[in-house]
């Protein structure tokens, strides 16, 4: 694990082996979730970018009589 440290400007610095492993790339916009006592980042993508992303996916399900 890593880690890193806040600066007087509350800002941090990802490490570059979690940059490349997650191809973060210079502005890309991140979703900050606080969860409990943690914060995560999440790349923001484009909706054109996730186009296709489901592709193949089994959309047969069992429904009930009554529904369609």
């Amino acid at each position: 694990m890593q880690t890193v440290t806040v600066s007087s400007k509350y800002q941090v610095v990802i490490p570059k082996e979690i940059r490349d492993t997650i191809g973060l790339q210079v502005g890309t916009t991140l979703e900050v979730i606080p969860y409990g006592t943690r914060i995560e980042l999440v790349p923001v993508h484009p909706m054109k970018d996730l186009k296709g992303m489901f592709k193949g996916i089994n959309t047969e399900i069992e429904r009930d009589n009554d529904r369609i």
